[in-house]
């Protein structure tokens, strides 16, 4: 499963920054690891440098092998809360999904 992270210009996405984060989402979706080619992950500011509710804005696309992508959206007050709850919907998602092409 590879991971791309996109960032928009009002974060400075460095190492230290990206790492923790691609490590949450790898462990959060481990279980989905053998069925997943590809993630994009996008996050943003949408208030840019002001301070908001809810600005910050993660949408993960997954490519599962052989299906239709899947994209989820969740904004919060935090990254690390925008990605947890993009991938709690992409769980979700992907359940689905796998439960259906199993039938």
């Amino acid at each position: 499963m590879t991971i791309q992270f996109n960032t928009d210009k009002n974060i400075a996405a460095s190492e230290e920054f990206k790492a923790p984060l691609i490590i949450m989402i790898s462990e959060g979706l481990s279980r989905f690891s053998q069925h997943i080619t590809r993630l994009e992950v996008h996050l943003s500011d949408e208030n840019g440098p002001k301070n908001g509710v809810n600005d910050k804005r993660c949408m993960i696309e997954a490519r599962p092998e052989g299906m239709q992508p899947v994209a989820v959206t969740f904004h919060s007050d935090s990254y690390e809360q925008a990605v947890e709850g993009a991938i709690e919907m992409l769980l979700t998602s992907l359940d689905t999904i796998v439960r259906r092409s199993q039938n």
